[in-house]
């Protein structure tokens, strides 16, 4: 397993994160005894960074997990969990506000059973709730010990920006790390997420990797998913993010490329986030060891170059305004350097 920096900080992170999404869902996750043995797996293989939120499973995710990393090093691992979602009927049990964080905090810490989390992170933006009022929740969580670092996900660009300009006004308080839908299929976070997150020094930690399992090549020749698999039970959300003609042809050409080199279809996929070193981390769900072990692979694994541009190239991802306005003005417009400064920023 590698590792990489999470963002501008010293804290190191296995290059792939478990996901706990899947402990203790009733429908397409797994029970204890299995999530036990999927956390084993993964710290035998060298993995240190496992997410969860307080929303999986109602909580019982976080649950399972304290259960699962009993006995295990502590200091050794990077424990992730999320808050925003509503975790109750009354009004203030959800969303940004000081209060909810500080609760929500304790709950997860009660859940899991340990005095502090290494991340702690905002699931999403609260339009309501003023930023300077969550970005100080989020620093006395930090000063009382509870949490080492934050981050979000889910925010535009715009909002990661104006977060760590308040954080800094407020004391020093910055995100360092970001946790955004990304994958071959969906490549939406290049236009100005990824890039403000580079420019702000913060690392991506990417969730749906695999594209919820379609990116594995199990989809293939299917005119619609089976309604009994996890893709065919959320039908509803996943057809319109992922299932279109263009993202199938795709599939294919994923799976030919690891025919080409001995690899899993979900190898290659998430081989193909890691070439960016913008990216930390993908996040790995699995039901079962099999499925991890598969995953995890791709922690040691760099895809070469020339493969990785024959997939980006397969469904160009359009920039539109102001890229094409950049790519045909810049070359004019800055010729004279002999070459550029170390302090280029990186455009989209």
């Amino acid at each position: 397993m590698k590792y990489r920096y999470l963002g501008r900080s010293g804290l190191l992170v296995s290059r792939i994160c478990l996901g706990t999404m899947t402990f203790g869902n009733a429908e397409w996750g797994c029970d204890q005894k299995t999530s036990s043995r999927i956390v084993d797996a993964f710290i035998d293989a060298g993995g240190n960074f496992i997410d969860t939120a307080d929303l999986y499973s109602a909580g019982v995710s976080e649950e399972m997990l304290g259960k699962a990393i009993q006995g295990k090093p502590r200091d050794e691992l990077v424990i992730a969990t999320k808050c925003w979602f509503p975790t109750g009927e009354t009004p203030n049990a959800r969303a940004l506000s000081r209060k909810h964080i500080e609760q929500a905090c304790e709950a997860s810490l009660e859940r899991m059973g340990l005095d502090y989390v290494d991340l702690y992170q905002i699931h999403g933006p609260d339009p309501y709730t003023p930023i300077e009022e969550t970005m100080d929740a989020l620093a006395g969580l930090v000063q009382s010990g509870k949490a080492r670092y934050v981050g979000c996900s889910n925010l535009y660009g715009w909002q990661i920006v104006k977060a760590n300009m308040i954080g800094e006004q407020l004391g020093g308080l910055r995100f360092i790390s970001a946790q955004h839908l990304y994958n071959l299929v969906r490549r939406d976070i290049e236009r100005e997420i990824l890039p403000a997150c580079d420019d702000q020094g913060m690392g991506m930690i990417c969730w749906s990797p695999l594209a919820s399992g379609m990116l594995t090549g199990k989809y293939r020749g299917q005119e619609s998913p089976d309604p009994e698999s996890r893709f065919g039970k959320n039908a509803a959300v996943y057809l319109s993010r992922y299932w279109w003609d263009e993202a199938r042809a795709l599939v294919d050409d994923v799976v030919q490329v690891a025919d080409e080199v001995g690899k899993s279809p979900a190898q290659i996929s998430l081989a193909w986030l890691l070439a960016d070193r913008r990216v930390t981390a993908p996040i790995v769900g699995a039901r079962t060891v099999e499925q991890l072990l598969d995953n995890i692979v791709a922690g040691d694994y760099d895809l070469p170059a020339e493969l990785r541009d024959r997939l980006t190239e397969k469904m160009a991802l359009r920039h539109g305004y102001p890229k094409d306005w950049m790519d045909s003005t810049f070359p004019n417009t800055f010729r004279h350097a002999e070459f550029a400064p170390d302090h280029t920023q990186r455009l989209p």
